[in-house]
């Protein structure tokens, strides 16, 4: 049950990872950037806010990691779940979250070239 609570609260923390990353990717495109570049771009400038709200995050877990205390067995669960998976959630919002953004701006707008392009009739 416990470990079900770290989920949530694990969820929570990639989420706001994800809020703090992807909404700097799109502010290029005012630069002509390609959806690659942007990504690559975003992912190179961005990764202290969301390295530094994981590790507060993981931090405040560390205390129930390591307790002993009477009803340690139901937090211990909980703080090891949470620590371990924002390492790879963290990982994952600074590789997958730009490729997969990358691949969706491909897919759904104009290449770079044809943007600058007049579509009016």
């Amino acid at each position: 049950m416990s470990a079900g609570v770290g989920f949530i609260a694990l969820f929570g923390v990639a989420v706001l990872n994800g809020v703090v990353l992807m909404p700097y990717v799109p502010q290029m495109r005012r630069e002509w950037l390609s959806a690659d570049e942007e990504a690559r771009r975003g992912a190179e400038i961005r990764p202290r806010p969301v390295l530094m709200t994981a590790l507060v995050a993981s931090l405040g877990f560390v205390p129930m990691a390591l307790s002993t205390s009477p009803g340690a067995e139901v937090q211990r669960p909980l703080a090891t779940v949470v620590i371990g998976r924002l390492v790879t959630s963290t990982a994952l919002t600074l590789l997958v979250l730009p490729t997969l953004y990358a691949w969706l701006e491909r897919k759904t707008h104009l290449p770079k070239e044809d943007r600058t392009r007049d579509r009016s009739p």
